[in-house]
């Protein structure tokens, strides 16, 4: 997928440095926590930042 909007990167980096022990490398799991840690009622936003979140972890790019 393109570029991630600035308001999925800045959901996603604030849900990394307050929830970053409880994401894992698994796309569906993260899906999972997102829903549950967030009100986004959105499902392509809840899944795009699922998606960054996961790549965040994968690529080791996270804090």
């Amino acid at each position: 997928m393109g570029i991630k909007p600035t308001y999925i990167k800045a959901v996603g980096t604030d849900l990394l440095s307050t929830y970053g022990n409880k994401f894992t490398n698994n796309f569906d799991d993260n899906k999972l926590m997102v829903s549950e840690v967030t009100t986004i009622e959105s499902k392509r936003v809840r899944n795009r930042v699922a998606g960054y979140i996961t790549r965040k972890i994968n690529t080791g790019r996270h804090s």
